[in-house]
């Protein structure tokens, strides 16, 4: 080339470079191609859709598939010119895609680094070929045309042919890249494919080499006169040649890459399509939502306390089986059914790992939603199972398609199909599967039929296959699966230390340890097997930052019911109830009644209870009344309340609550979730349901059999007199009852009876043996009406003899645990007995005691059972009550108080100031009546200290009363107080008597007998009382009774035993040496001639002692005297 042709040259390339430059700068994002995100369109729709939007470019640009010319080095992200491209390395100029962009595009991109990379390795030369031409279609263009005569088996036109024939393939796999990049971020295949596309630039590198350098030759050959005839020269030979056959082996390299590539990625795209499908049929978050569940049970699970289950029998031969096996896992509310089952999903996992061929595992967990309906339980079902089998969801897919010909638009919302379809793919698994199903009870009546239906078609047909299912031990469910083994999770001490340890190591692991080990101890011993109460509890703990040890003291002492679980036992109220007003009434009504029962009720006597508290006024039968029990109905609605139960024993005691904290919401919240008991002003309270259940006891206690006919035939009384379980060839007694035997354990092998044999109905023995403990808490409005209870309590009555007969038979043995009179009882003594009282004294208040409905004298009668049995302060609600206070406000009252407190054995109450207070009410009656003197001489011989001492303080305060007790008219018949208290021997009450100010005249006093205090002592012959009494009163040593008599010698002949009297006769006659007179002198030696008369030794020492006493004081005396002699006669000389 001449010298003068290099300024056009570089005139040339610079016009072309700012033609690149405004054709880069001109790009526009808008020409790529973007498919949505989530597109539901099949790969040929999406083909179709992109080839619609590239139907107007040109129909010679055959090879746009490359990058080539004007294309070839531009990028999304860049608009430098080619030289700056090629100047700049492949690894500042690539832009990788990422995963989080939606709505990623992939056009030309990958062919432009991978041009970059080839312009790069060539360098300057290809920079001025591609100034000089437009572009390589442009070029090959040119050599088509100029070629047009050249041998058609050229191996140049055999190059370009075959360039053609790629450019297809090429553009259809560019097609494949930019619908796999939109729905890379919907699966983890994202990282593989954008591999793939690192790969394919790697090997398109190498063809972009062989075609530039084509191009470079191809333009040198063109740019030449006669070209023509060079190229004709060197068509099949040259350095065209070889360039062109590399190219070639290059392009047959990268068609294997793209084929391989393409297949792939078709295939990921069908399983993310089909994935796509079945999620949008189906439901895309099932799945999620039970992986979650299962991780959140698994995280608050302790294994431990699961572990046991794997040790039972029924659980080893369900899983040693070779065929199909049910087991079922049964557990009250809150017992951790859940977390057990979740516990066995893991174990299973684990275990199949050493099992070939592994068995597949499939679980759902029904709660209260959805996830408890058929159609949501087997769309999960059918959707683990097509993921853990990739290959069975094209057989999905078609089936599902075959069967929207059939003309069913959507076959996923059929129920049946979906079982049809899920019972099929089990029956031809080719491996073992394990079928795990939570929450049985929690499925709606249709939902759990059809699942144990199905379950039983596959029982039939599928041998490999296991199924394991949990749920509350309800009626209706385990008569459905009547014979599957079953497992029971109850209450376990040991279990819920390690729940309760887990759960506060979990969520109070911020305590300090010795607070934690107070929360472990407390609720694990109140968890009874709750572990749903448990948790709650635990989280209401944290939910209040209690952190300081006397603060969660406090809490656990209390223990309030946590307001989560409070509304849970709501939902179930309203869940299981509905909203029918009937059926809420029926299950509000059982769940008070075993709310406030006093022990298991048998599942007749529950359906019983509930038909009374539910029958109305009319209703006066047991005949009336057995056509309205319905047992079945009542369970159903209170199931999730209730405990585990045998429902084979229809009248074994065993139903009771769950747990105490659902006994605390039916207390003080069943009645707000009732229709129509939602008032805020009147709030619910324990109260409200001992009166409901009152009620119904009394209600039932009042019908009519029960006063027609006696408890026990004639037969069975005859037995009653019979000794109960003796072997008639032993000679051992029968069994006698004693403290350390229980009366069960006494009454078995006892005869036996039923009421109900009787007529007497189901709920007979439960009414007559609790409606007393039921009486008692009756406190609150509406109170039950008087009449009622006098009915039920007449004297002498059937009806009374009945239910008390009962009482005292509460296991029905035919021998009674006690005798009960009711010839004793009336309504006044049962409701001052048993009655609460608010009851008493509204019957205090309103009732006529004189009438036929009472036993005559029921006030003192009534008294004496309280002294005996009962609370004594009612003792004073009796004794002002409107209609018994002038039958108690009497001597004889308090006289039946002291005589109780002398005998501490009758009544075991110790609160006696209770009953001696009442003194204090009337201090003007012992006055005006004039019996305070006789009271306090009967509590001075009963030795009543304490009563004594509050009359004597009343007595300070009041003259009048001081003069009535203290008063000294003769009491000619008996004696003062003083003289009560000394002959009944109490010395601390002469003690305190002595003690009183004025207390001489009842100290002086003598009987028509003539005896004194000290002769009265004299009876006791107590040392001490002679010590006390002696010197306050020394010369009533002297006196003599009307047999003329002293004490001194009446202690003597005394009948106690001899040391007692030897020492009251030395007491007496060393403190009497000290007041000698004539007078005693002549009774000490008429004393003496007793004694010496008297064959005792004792006694002879006695009088030698006495006599050497008197002889040393008879000497003193002398020498006194004849001192005052000697002093008086110095005086007179004086």
């Amino acid at each position: 080339m001449s010298s003068t042709s290099l300024p056009r040259e570089g005139g040339l390339r610079s016009r072309l470079r700012q033609r690149l430059s405004r054709r880069s700068l001109s790009y526009s994002p808008d020409a790529r191609v973007t498919v949505p995100r989530n597109s539901p369109g099949t790969p040929s729709e999406i083909v179709g859709a992109v080839d619609q939007e590239r139907a107007d470019e040109s129909a010679d640009a055959s090879l746009a598939a490359f990058p080539l010319g004007d294309s070839g080095p531009q990028d999304n992200s860049t608009t430098t010119n080619i030289s700056s491209i090629a100047g700049t390395s492949a690894s500042a100029i690539e832009v990788a895609p990422t995963p989080e962009i939606e709505g990623i595009t992939v056009t030309s991109g990958l062919w432009s680094r991978a041009y970059q990379e080839a312009v790069q390795s060539i360098g300057q030369d290809v920079d001025i070929a591609i100034l000089r031409g437009e572009n390589i279609s442009q070029l090959l263009k040119e050599l088509i045309e100029v070629d047009k005569n050249a041998t058609d088996g050229s191996v140049f036109l055999r190059g370009v042919a075959y360039l053609k024939s790629i450019q297809v393939p090429l553009e259809q796999f560019t097609l494949v890249l930019n619908v796999a990049a939109p729905l890379t971020t919907l699966e983890p295949i994202t990282c593989a494919v954008f591999g793939v596309i690192k790969g394919v630039t790697a090997a398109l590198v190498p063809v972009y080499q062989k075609l530039l350098e084509f191009y470079v030759s191809a333009y040198e050959l063109l740019s030449k006169r006669r070209t023509r005839l060079v190229l004709a020269v060197i068509s099949d030979t040259g350095k065209l040649t070889d360039i062109v056959k590399e190219f070639l082996k290059q392009i047959k390299n990268l068609r294997n890459i793209v084929e391989k590539v393409k297949l792939e990625i078709t295939q990921d795209i069908e399983t993310m399509l089909y994935e796509q499908k079945i999620s949008q049929w189906l439901g895309c978050d099932k799945l999620t939502q039970q992986s979650r569940y299962h991780y959140n049970l698994k995280s608050i699970r302790a294994d431990s306390a699961c572990k046991f289950i794997l040790e039972m029998a029924e659980f080893k031969s369900w899983y040693r089986a070779i065929d199909y096996q049910q087991l079922l896992i049964l557990g009250d509310m809150g017992s951790g059914k859940s977390v057990m089952m979740s516990f066995l999903i893991d174990e299973l996992g684990e275990r199949k790992r050493h099992q070939l061929p592994q068995p597949m595992i499939l679980y759902h967990y029904c709660q209260n939603d959805e996830t408890g309906h058929a159609l949501y339980i087997f769309s999960s079902l059918i959707q683990s199972l097509l993921r853990r089998c990739v290959g069975l969801r094209k057989a999905f897919i078609d089936w599902y398609k075959q069967d929207l010909l059939t003309g069913n638009f959507e076959p996923s919302t059929s129920v049946r199909k979906l079982v049809g379809f899920f019972q099929r793919t089990v029956q031809e698994l080719d491996r073992p599967l394990y079928l795990v199903v939570d929450g049985l009870d929690e499925c709606d009546v249709e939902s759990r039929n059809t699942l144990l239906k199905s379950l039983r078609g596959l029982s039939h047909k599928t041998s490999g296959l296991k199924v394991v299912l949990s749920s509350r031990p309800w009626a209706d469910i385990l008569e459905q699966v009547d014979g599957v083994p079953r497992i029971e999770i109850g209450a376990h001490p040991e279990r819920d230390r390690i729940i309760c340890e887990k759960t506060v190591q979990t969520k109070l692991a911020h305590l300090a340890v010795d607070i934690k080990r107070l929360v472990v101890e407390k609720l694990s011993r109140f968890a009874q097997g709750s572990a749903i109460w448990t948790n709650m509890t635990v989280e209401l703990i944290a939910r209040r930052k209690i952190m300081a040890y006397g603060r969660m003291k406090k809490f656990l002492d209390t223990m309030p019911l946590p307001q989560e679980l409070s509304k849970l036992y709501a939902s179930l109220f309203r869940r299981c109830a509905g909203e029918e007003l009937d059926a809420q009434g029926m299950a509000a009504t059982a769940l008070e009644v075993l709310g406030a029962a006093r022990r298991r009720l048998s599942i007749l006597e529950l359906a019983w209870a509930v038909a009374m508290g539910t029958a109305d006024s009319g209703v006066t039968s047991i005949a009336e009344l057995s056509e309205l029990v319905d047992y079945q109905g009542v369970l159903a609605l209170i199931q999730p309340f209730v405990a585990c139960i045998d429902f084979n024993d229809l009248k074994k005691r065993q139903v009771i609550i769950v747990h105490q904290s659902a006994k605390e919401f039916i207390w003080n919240e069943l009645s707000q979730c009732r229709s129509g008991h939602q008032s805020v002003e009147e709030r619910p309270t324990a109260s409200g349901v001992e009166n409901s259940v009152f009620n119904i006891c009394v209600r039932y206690l009042l019908l009519d059999e029960i006063n027609q006919v006696p408890l026990l035939s004639d037969e069975q009384i005859a037995i009653e007199e019979l000794p109960q379980n003796v072997d008639l060839f032993s000679d051992i007694d029968a069994t006698a009852y004693t403290t350390d035997c229980s009366w069960e354990k006494w009454e078995e092998g006892m005869v036996r009876y039923d009421p109900a044999d009787r007529g007497f109905g189901e709920l007979f023995v439960y009414a007559s043996c609790h409606w007393i403990n039921h009486f008692k808490f009756v406190t609150e409005d509406p109170l039950p009406e008087l009449k009622c209870i006098e009915k039920l309590c007449q004297p002498n009555s059937i009806r009374l003899k009945n239910w008390a007969s009962q009482s005292s038979r509460p296991d029905c043995v035919v021998q009674a645990r006690y005798v009960f009179d009711g010839s004793l009882y009336d309504p006044l003594s049962i409701t001052s007995l048993y009655g609460s009282d608010v009851l008493l004294r509204k019957m205090l208040e309103n009732c006529d005691f004189e009438s036929h409905k009472f036993l005559p004298n029921t006030a003192m009668l009534a008294a004496e059972q309280v002294l005996q049995w009962a609370d004594l302060r009612r003792l004073r609600m009796l004794f002002h009550g409107r209609g018994t206070a002038r039958h108690l406000q009497n001597l004889g009252f308090f006289r039946r108080i002291i005589d109780s407190w002398r005998f501490p054995n009758i009544n075991s109450n110790d609160d006696w100031d209770a009953a001696f207070d009442i003194i204090n009410d009337i201090p003007d009656i012992l006055v005006r009546e004039e019996w305070g003197n006789e009271l306090l001489c009967l509590a001075a011989s009963r030795g009543c200290l304490p009563f004594i001492q509050r009359l004597m303080k009343l007595a300070h305060q009041n003259n009048d009363l001081r003069e009535e007790l203290l008063r000294g008219p003769p009491r000619e018949p008996a004696h003062q107080s003083i003289g009560e208290a000394a002959l009944a021997d109490h010395v601390g009450v002469v003690e305190y008597l002595l003690e009183q100010e004025g207390i001489e005249e009842h100290l002086h006093h003598r009987n028509l007998k003539g005896e004194n205090v000290l002769h009265l002592a004299s009876v006791q012959c107590t040392p001490a009382m002679f010590r006390a009494l002696v010197p306050r009163l020394p010369g009533g040593i002297s006196e003599r009774d009307c047999q003329g008599k002293t004490a001194l010698m009446r202690a003597i002949e005394s009948s106690r035993p001899l040391q007692t009297h030897v020492e009251s006769a030395q007491v007496l006659l060393s403190l009497s040496t000290t007041h000698q007179s004539e007078r005693f002198t002549e009774d000490q030696q008429e004393a003496l001639q007793m004694v010496e008369q008297m064959q005792d030794d004792l006694m002879r020492n006695l009088s030698t002692d006495f006599n050497q006493v008197s002889l040393n004081r008879t000497r003193s005396r002398t020498s006194l005297r004849v001192g005052e002699k000697e002093e008086s006669q110095n005086i007179t000389a004086d």
